[in-house]
């Protein structure tokens, strides 16, 4: 009997994890979403579980394969991509906490934790040569801030860790044992030079990490190899049973989730030269490629190979999008009647408002007069691009005392 094959991509969001199953020629076949847990604490910071991603990642994985009614013989291979949060474990590889106050359950620091912004401020005042490849000033939405506050904070945590890995990099690990790190997660989020194709370890001398550099990155990555690569043998044994697949499946290095859609939108007629990428979701990314490196300040990169091999990627966007819209409505009188009459169609509360926006307009252009008067900047976790910064703030302007349904989609329209 011919067994058809199939792949299987896992995606790592901020609030769930999607798995799904294509045929060879790219087309989905089927797909399972399980929710996660986001902690929230004091102070900026926002926490996840490892060991709760993971199991929703193989639960996803598991329904995938009922869903599709194939047989784990047809999965030909698996690839990850996830956010760009940082994972942290012991040398057992076991979590360990990333707050004081937190179980060792909680040892994600997500990417939209923002607790070691003074660190990355510290960190830009040394003006380092390396960091002219993050625009110019680093974000406390990257992993060496992040780290350093937790040395700083939490050093007996910093003493213990065994291993500091991007969440794309962790799934691969967990996979397969394989301890390779992504050209895509370390060079955007890690400052590796992946043109030059070495850490700095000047930089983590300058910045306070001085120790990452002497034990020769051994615990944020020694080995270094682009999207796509084998990771070690495949699936381990355990991995396998936990996914409900063979041992030795392949499983391939992985990027950011936003990358992994860019890689999709600038593959459209006329290529990654001539396609901007724009992958929106509860942070936005916009993604452009070009053949020699641009500095822009501001504007994170210029990062080699980081998304298409042999390009360079330079990357806007912000920090809240989906989540600032959602911030946004959280705030109306009238959000909660809305919330109940979307659920009774069983619709998400932003399609159900684009509906009813939709019934009132002739056009979709025509909605912006429905905002007349409201205007909204949306930075509620601060400017990523082009400022880059972290202390920007919402603005709302031009709020009256409406507490109806027209209001709240005029605020929706605004935002």
């Amino acid at each position: 009997m011919t067994i058809t094959k199939t792949v299987i991509g896992v995606d790592v969001g901020s609030g769930s994890v999607r798995a799904g199953m294509f045929d060879l020629n790219g087309s989905l076949l089927t797909h399972a979403t399980e929710k996660i847990t986001t902690t929230r604490r004091s102070g900026s910071r926002v926490e996840q579980s490892s060991q709760e991603i993971w199991q929703a990642v193989c639960s996803c994985i598991r329904n995938a394969l009922t869903l599709a009614d194939v047989c784990a013989q047809s999965v030909a291979g698996i690839g990850f991509d996830a956010t760009c949060s940082l994972v942290v474990l012991d040398k057992n590889g076991d979590p360990l906490p990333v707050s004081p106050e937190g179980d060792a359950k909680q040892n994600i620091i997500v990417w939209m934790d923002h607790r070691a912004t003074e660190q990355a401020e510290r960190i830009n005042a040394t003006h380092h040569p390396v960091l002219n490849y993050v625009g110019g000033k680093i974000s406390p939405e990257m992993e060496t801030p992040k780290i350093l506050w937790l040395k700083e904070n939490m050093p007996e945590i910093y003493e213990r860790a065994g291993q500091f890995f991007d969440l794309a990099d962790f799934l691969t690990w967990r996979a397969t044992g394989d301890l390779a790190r992504s050209v895509c997660t370390v060079t955007c989020k890690w400052t590796w030079l992946a043109h030059e194709n070495r850490w700095d370890p000047d930089y983590f001398r300058t910045i306070g990490l001085a120790e990452l550099s002497d034990e020769d990155f051994i615990r944020i990555g020694h080995h270094i190899v682009s999207p796509g690569t084998p990771c070690g043998n495949g699936l381990t044994a355990q991995a396998a049973a936990e996914m409900g697949l063979l041992p030795g499946t392949p499983v391939a290095v992985g990027l950011i989730d936003a990358h992994a859609g860019g890689i999709g939108t600038v593959g459209v007629e006329g290529g990654a030269l001539n396609n901007l990428a724009y992958v929106f979701g509860t942070s936005s990314c916009t993604m452009a490629s070009t053949t020699s490196p641009s500095f822009v300040p501001g504007v994170w990169g210029p990062y080699y190979s980081a998304m298409v091999p042999g390009l360079w990627l330079v990357e806007g966007g912000q920090s809240a999008a989906g989540a600032a819209i959602d911030q946004l409505l959280d705030f109306h009188p009238a959000v909660e009647e809305a919330r109940e009459m979307a659920q009774r169609v069983n619709q998400p509360l932003p399609v159900w408002l684009a509906d009813r926006i939709l019934e009132k307009t002739a056009q979709p252009s025509d909605a912006v007069a429905l905002a007349k008067g409201l205007h909204v900047v949306p930075e509620f976790l601060g400017n990523r691009a082009p400022f880059a910064d972290p202390h920007a703030r919402a603005v709302i302007c031009g709020l009256g005392m409406e507490r109806d349904l027209d209001n709240l989609l005029a605020l929706y329209i605004a935002g």
